[in-house]
């Protein structure tokens, strides 16, 4: 296994750039996992590191050797695509064994390498069926299969499983989680699936219009998130924000008002970056709303829709102007059938944003 190390890396398409100055230092034997909008750039960092796409500048380097100028075949990555890209003509064991029958590797090594990929994707009995013959989920395997019989130093998975339905997405994620502890090889993963990044990620890296921004652990994104963009993207349902206004200032603590909720107020702790009038915005985690009086400012919301998911609803609401909400609770589903509710702030779990969306602390 190898690390991969990103320096100020730069793609244009002629004119047109599309990765600003990237930069990442990936562990040997790390889950790297890159999020973001359509778009944003995260599937051209991948190919760029797999040597699909040329880069117009900075540096890419595994296992400490620069690569920029290297072939992919030589690069000691194997990549799985969001297509399987499986050869319908040959049966399973065939479609394994094909890149390493190519370059001419040894009979016994290649049956060798074979065997023990079906082994540990438990595919044993499928060596000898075509594609056709296959679920969604067994030809992925096939695929990641393919990947593993080359031996490489990193593995890249670019949507992997983003053709897949619902169970046989939550059943690959654990067998992709399973065959990293058991491989321990470096493996970078793009998604735009929240649950697939916040399960699988050692860090998560969260691109935004080809710029990274933020790096971190998935529960840190979450907690302690470095702007309003990261903070909407990481976690889902995702965090709520509501307009607000600074109406003091005064030792070490502000009082914002939120200004479509009438004389609600909130006082949190903060050392600089306010003053009085500034425009803000307050975010809060679904989870974090309390009932009608537990908190330091009551919102008064009316309710949508309310999605009972056994022991966990979620209430979809509007505020009076029309802010949209999403609070979670764990209760009967009898409590949360009323048109009208109270809920709660606690200061404490409150963020505050700046009109540009950085963070204030």
């Amino acid at each position: 296994m190898a690390g991969v190390s990103l320096k100020n890396v730069v793609k244009r398409f002629g004119s047109i750039e599309v990765v600003h100055g990237a930069s990442l230092e990936v562990e040997e034997g790390e889950f790297i996992v890159f999020v973001g909008p359509s778009g944003c750039g995260k599937s051209t960092l991948l190919r760029m590191i797999a040597g699909l796409e040329d880069i117009s500048g900075g540096e890419i380097a595994i296992g400490g050797v620069a690569v920029n100028d290297v072939e992919p075949a030589d690069r000691g990555i194997a990549m799985v695509f969001q297509s399987y890209a499986l050869y319908p003509h040959m049966t399973v064991e065939r479609n394994l064994s094909f890149g390493l029958r190519m370059n001419g590797n040894d009979k016994a090594d290649t049956a060798r390498r074979v065997a023990k990929a079906a082994q540990i994707l438990r595919i044993e009995e499928l060596l000898d069926r075509r594609p056709a013959q296959l679920s969604g989920g067994q030809r992925q395997r096939v695929a990641i299969g393919r990947a593993i019989v080359r031996d490489p130093q990193v593995f890249l998975f670019d949507e992997p499983l983003s053709n897949l339905d619902a169970e046989l997405r939550v059943q690959m994620r654990v067998e992709i989680a399973r065959l990293h502890a058991e491989l321990g090889v470096t493996m970078i993963y793009v998604t735009h699936d929240q649950v697939e990044a916040m399960t699988l990620a050692d860090r998560i890296v969260v691109l935004r219009a080809g710029r990274i921004e933020q790096i971190g652990k998935p529960l840190d994104l979450y907690d302690d998130p470095a702007n309003q963009f990261v903070a909407s993207f990481v976690g889902s349902p995702k965090m709520n924000f509501m307009a607000a206004e600074v109406a003091s200032i005064e030792d070490g603590r502000v009082t914002v008002a939120l200004v479509n909720q009438g004389s609600a107020r909130l006082t949190v702790p903060a050392e600089n970056g306010f003053a009085v009038g500034d425009r803000l915005t307050v975010g809060l985690r679904p989870e974090h709303f309390g009932r009608e009086g537990e908190g330091d400012c009551d919102l008064s919301i009316r309710v949508d829709m309310a999605e009972h998911l056994g022991s966990t609803s979620y209430i979809h609401a509007n505020t009076t102007s029309a802010e949209q909400l999403v609070i979670e609770r764990e209760e009967s589903r009898s409590e949360i059938g009323m048109e009208h509710l109270t809920v709660s702030i606690p200061a404490a779990k409150a963020y505050l944003f700046d009109a540009s969306g950085a963070r204030l602390r």
